[in-house]
């Protein structure tokens, strides 16, 4: 068993609240930019005193509705400014909030409704009202249904007009640091969602100890971050937290605006999932392709991991240091100016980034800092920050955060960033919570120094029919980094061999089409079957057979005429596979692989 902690650098008091930096902040400094909103085709400033007053004015009108302290009320709506507000809203009113994926079904939306016991819907758009009132009857809780975009939120802060500043001032004085601020839902990559009961503390402790400890140099003066992840999800969660409490810049994007908005927001730092950064290099590698330079691109990015994998040795030597800047001039400066040209960081978690993919980003100009955490922790448990980096690991614990790797090589975590267990359901907090510490299900291993290596899922290792213990997430992780590769899906639990289901990445399809002469018509359908398509993942299976011993490797393999999709069910919003989903739905392709 080996263990590894590090102290809190924050000590945060029982009294402390996630309204507290916000009304301190526009007290102090009224004039200090809080955050900048989409304005038409600008960008216009909100101050810390704006902010207050709009997050105070719907916070009376949360009150006037007859939200009661620790009353939950739910946000269905994709990452927008309005969603910050309501968040510090409905904190400030002393409710709870409960964010929904704006991709959520009527039937998920149910559940954590009526799970939650909400007493209001926040509900973005005419189509998510529909999804709520669709259910609504099976709710008998739920007493407000507001539309964002139907002007609700103007509606409560008429309802709010005559109560007073004290009422508010009462409300926020009603909680501290123990009490519960968010009911977090699980993906639910197994069974129905949970709700993790994350508390003030937990967000205030560990967002001040993220900001002035695990990433203090990238929440520096002057610094911003353009959200895009959905603040459903407790990553971005936890980083609109540290952005309020750190004096960062927040601004708020999705993906189908994502570069225009990068390139006239020019944040300073970035968070994302690893597919978002495997997308950013596939994409480029295929664009210098179609323009006829795809040699070049290979060498600059042989070029900027070199450097990188320099960088922890004796430093990179005279000629790789002019090569370097050659191809900044030619490849990394186009990359840089893709993010918007001021990004010098980026956090990533929810899966493992692959080291090949650290190593570039770093060459190019870009640090990714590769974290680990869970919902059950509130989102970080280890970091690697530009202090302490190590690639191919996800860092040391954050400040007040101990990481234990238990006698079956289980990721135990205990500290200030653990929930306070699941709502309603001892019988599951009971199976994760033990003495402080939560069995967090993966796999790992740590360095003498403390960085955190994670090696699989404990309920996700295959054992073949041999007996050989195999760890999937490896071979899926080094597939996904294929340019036509969208997901794959290793299975062999039980049988004699390895085998894997590979999908076609629909957007990388376009460009090698016209790269290798195939009519434009062709479908994926059509593709899955063509020999050099087959060539290409047949190549990259052998180039990740290459990271496992011959038991572990791919023996077999097919691939899908179609994608994973969240839509199909295949996959969760934040972009985990279901495995048991798509072992069911595919069955008979598995078994063709084993039988044919």
């Amino acid at each position: 068993m080996r263990e590894f902690s590090v102290p809190a650098m924050v000590e945060v008091p029982d009294s402390a609240t996630l309204t507290d930096a916000p009304f301190t902040r526009a007290a102090k400094e009224p004039g200090a930019i809080v955050a900048r909103r989409r304005s038409g085709d600008a960008w216009s400033a909100v101050t810390a005193a704006e902010f207050t007053e709009e997050i105070t004015a719907v916070a009376k009108g949360l009150v006037a509705a007859g939200i009661e302290p620790g009353d939950r009320v739910c946000l269905l709506s994709r990452t927008r400014y309005e969603w910050t507000v309501l968040d510090y809203a409905v904190w400030t009113a002393g409710g709870v909030s409960v964010p929904i994926y704006e991709t959520s079904s009527a039937e998920q939306i149910e559940w954590i409704v009526g799970d939650s016991g909400a007493k209001a819907v926040f509900a973005e758009t005419a189509d998510h009202i529909a999804r709520v009132e669709e259910v609504r009857e099976r709710l008998p809780e739920l007493a407000h249904l507001w539309g964002i975009d139907a002007g609700g939120i103007d509606e409560v802060r008429k309802l709010g007009a005559e109560t007073g500043d004290d009422v508010v001032e009462e409300r926020r004085g009603s909680c501290g640091a123990g009490d519960l601020a968010t009911l977090v839902y699980t993906s639910g990559t197994t069974g129905r969602p949970k709700g993790c009961e994350i508390t003030h503390g937990n967000l205030v402790s560990t967002s001040r100890n993220a900001v002035q400890g695990a990433i203090a140099e990238v929440a520096v003066e002057g610094s911003s971050t353009l959200l895009f992840l959905p603040l459903a999800h407790v990553f971005a969660r936890l980083i609109q937290v540290a952005t309020i409490e750190g004096g960062i810049v927040l601004g708020h994007s999705d993906i189908k605006n994502l570069l225009p908005d990068l390139g006239s927001f020019q944040p300073t730092f970035l968070l994302a999932v690893p597919r978002v950064f495997e997308k950013v290099y596939n994409g480029a590698e295929q664009k210098a392709a179609a323009d006829g330079k795809g040699k070049i691109f290979k060498a600059a990015a042989e070029t900027a991991i070199a450097y990188s994998r320099a960088l922890d040795g004796g430093g990179p030597g005279i000629g790789l240091k002019a090569k370097h800047k050659v191809f900044d001039a030619l490849v990394y400066k186009k990359l840089r100016a893709a993010v918007g040209g001021k990004v010098e960081y980026a956090v990533s978690g929810g899966a493992a980034l692959g080291e090949r993919l650290g190593h570039f980003f770093r060459g190019v100009g870009i640090t990714i800092l590769e974290g680990y955490g869970l919902t059950e922790t509130t989102a970080p448990a280890s970091v690697n920050r530009p202090t302490a980096l190590r690639i191919g690991t996800v860092g040391q614990p954050i400040p007040g955060v101990d990481v234990r790797i238990a006698e079956d090589g289980e990721v135990l975590v205990r500290g200030i960033n653990i929930m306070r267990g699941y709502w309603n359901n001892e019988a599951a907090t009971k199976e994760v919570l033990e003495d402080g510490w939560l069995h967090t299900g993966d796999l790992g291993a740590l360095d003498d120094d403390g960085f955190l290596r994670i090696t699989g899922r404990k309920k996700e290792i295959l054992v073949t029919a041999a007996g050989k213990n195999v760890a999937p997430a490896p071979l899926e992780d080094r597939l996904r980094s294929h340019p036509l590769v969208s997901q794959c899906l290793v299975v062999g639990d039980g049988r004699k061999f390895i085998s894997a289901l590979v999908t076609l990445d629909e957007e990388a399809l376009g460009p090698w089409k016209a790269q290798h002469g195939k009519p434009e018509a062709m479908t994926v359908d059509e593709l899955r079957r063509d020999p050099d398509v087959i060539a290409e993942i047949e190549g990259a299976i052998a180039e990740a057979n290459k990271s496992v011993s011959r038991a572990e490797s791919i023996k077999k393999h097919v691939i899908l005429g179609v994608d994973f999709t969240e839509e199909a069910g295949h996959m969760t919003p934040s972009l985990k596979v279901k495995r048991n989903v798509v072992i069911r739905e595919f069955a008979d392709e598995i078994e063709a692989l084993y039988t044919g």
